[in-house]
């Protein structure tokens, strides 16, 4: 049986962790905001390059080979940094569970 005073020190430790883990929840929501921020702006400044040698280009060929290589390009950049920020998500969901983490297995283990 669960003692009222086992109870309450628990909820106080199991508050002090999320306050712990909002703290590192708000550093991982930084890290991606700064990620994403990255990409879009090396995205828009490949972006611009590109439009920029294509200006300067003669012949439809070399206009074609321009926008084929800037393709393949953002395309790698894109799979890179998806995978990145997707692995900033999973690390930002596994802080989010870790404070019912301990709590889930203490009242398994008192039940």
């Amino acid at each position: 049986m669960i003692k009222l005073e086992d109870f309450q020190q628990y909820g106080q430790e199991h508050f002090a962790s999320a306050v712990a883990s909002a703290a590192e929840m708000g550093s991982n929501a930084q890290a991606i905001a700064t990620a994403v921020g990255d990409y879009a702006k090396k995205s828009i400044e490949d972006g611009n390059a590109m439009v920029t040698e294509l200006a300067t280009v003669k012949s439809m060929e070399k206009a074609l080979e321009i926008q084929s290589d800037y393709a393949k390009i953002a395309y790698e950049n894109f799979v890179a940094e998806g995978q990145k920020i997707g692995g900033l998500y999973a690390d930002l969901a596994k802080q989010a569970c870790k404070p019912f983490e301990g709590f889930m297995a203490k009242m398994t283990s008192a039940a």
